[in-house]
């Protein structure tokens, strides 16, 4: 009877494994999904209408398994009009709830987007720094509150961390710079406070980092610099103080630089004048001295807004000769002294000089 029993076991797992690899859902992602489902709530388009059955890696929405290991690797549910299944309602999905730590169950996860449902709320799971294989995580446009978790740096593999238009408050984690793979940082629209990591330089793989409209204070840290990837800089509408390091000005591929809204001091770097930078907002903050009279063939502006500062002396001379300037406001200031003819200067208008204490010439009033 013992090698019947034996040999009835051994049967019985053998077809367990089959019809495990057949369907494709290992029993433990199945009860961890099914305990992240019972945590949200969606009734208006019926979102988890197709988790039925036992095969999650087949026709789940918004789930997809690795092919080798079947295991869950990717969870994408977004809130988003462009979805087909909102077009049909012409309005977008709307879900509350929070996001269960039954989530860091699926160990083998390499991405997770739950974003836009605007009524998910609760903490980011602590554990979600234990997922190894984590590349993405997406949970932009929910009111998701508390504190990124201080362990954020244990994800190694991470390439996108994007948690902007939330509640979530507190600092930057210290250990946030150990993310050595981090190619986009998305924070914007939050209320994190407290100081950037002075060694934020780290971030070595960084192509965008978007941090807007936070609490954030302190001073820019020089090593942001040594970013050789960083395309696009948002620091706008913050507490920074404190002057812009002139070391930015240097960096290669640097495109877009917003610092509006702050309350930075000192002068304008030279350097960010004739650097990569084509995008360039100072605007709304306590910048004095001089506009640096460094204008030249390689100052290429789409945009250019120095508005609402203590900047004094004459419009430099040398700005008719940068190579493009699309925008430029200068109003607001102390400026003083006649208008360069020429471009830019002859497709602005009077609101981009207005404001300041004795500016005169086309298109104000003549000198």
């Amino acid at each position: 009877m013992g090698a019947v029993c034996l040999y009835v076991t051994a049967v019985a797992a053998t077809l367990f494994a089959v019809t495990w690899a057949v369907q494709g859902c290992p029993p433990s992602d199945l009860v961890a999904l099914m305990a992240f489902k019972s945590a949200l709530h969606e009734s208006k388009h019926g979102i988890f209408n197709s988790w039925v059955g036992t095969n999650c890696c087949h026709n789940w929405k918004g789930i997809s398994c690795d092919p080798q290991s079947r295991r869950v690797a990717d969870i994408n549910l977004r809130g988003e009009s462009e979805d087909p299944i909102y077009e049909k309602t012409h309005r977008t999905g709307y879900m509350t709830g929070t996001i269960s730590p039954a989530i860091c169950r699926l160990t083998r996860l390499s991405s997770v987007t739950i974003s836009d449902w605007k009524g998910i709320t609760g903490q980011i799971p602590k554990c979600i720094t234990t997922l190894p294989f984590l590349r993405i995580l997406d949970l932009i446009g929910n009111r998701i509150s508390g504190e990124i978790p201080s362990g954020i740096g244990r994800l190694h593999r991470l390439t996108v961390l994007n948690v902007a238009d939330n509640l979530i408050s507190g600092p930057i984690p210290a250990s946030l710079t150990n993310l050595s793979s981090l190619m986009h940082l998305d924070l914007r629209n939050n209320k994190i406070s407290g100081e950037l990591p002075q060694d934020f330089g780290r971030l070595g793989m960084l192509s965008r980092a978007l941090l807007s409209r936070n609490l954030i204070t302190g001073t820019i840290p020089s090593s942001i610099s040594q970013i050789y990837r960083l395309a696009d800089l948002d620091l706008s509408l913050n507490k920074l103080s404190g002057p812009i390091p002139a070391t930015i000005g240097k960096m290669a591929v640097l495109a877009t630089l917003n610092l509006d809204c702050n309350n930075i001091s000192g002068r304008i770097p030279p350097s960010l004048i004739v650097s990569a930078v084509s995008n360039l907002n100072l605007s709304r903050n306590s910048l004095s001295g001089l506009i640096p009279d460094v204008f030249g063939p390689r100052s290429y502006f789409t945009a250019i807004d120095l508005a609402f500062n203590k900047l004094r002396g004459a419009i430099p001379k040398s700005i008719v000769s940068a190579s493009y300037i699309g925008h430029l406001d200068l109003s607001h200031n102390h400026l003083c002294g006649r208008i360069p003819a020429g471009p830019p200067f002859d497709h602005l208008e009077a609101s981009s000089f207005s404001y300041n204490d004795c500016l005169c010439g086309k298109p104000l009033k003549t000198c």
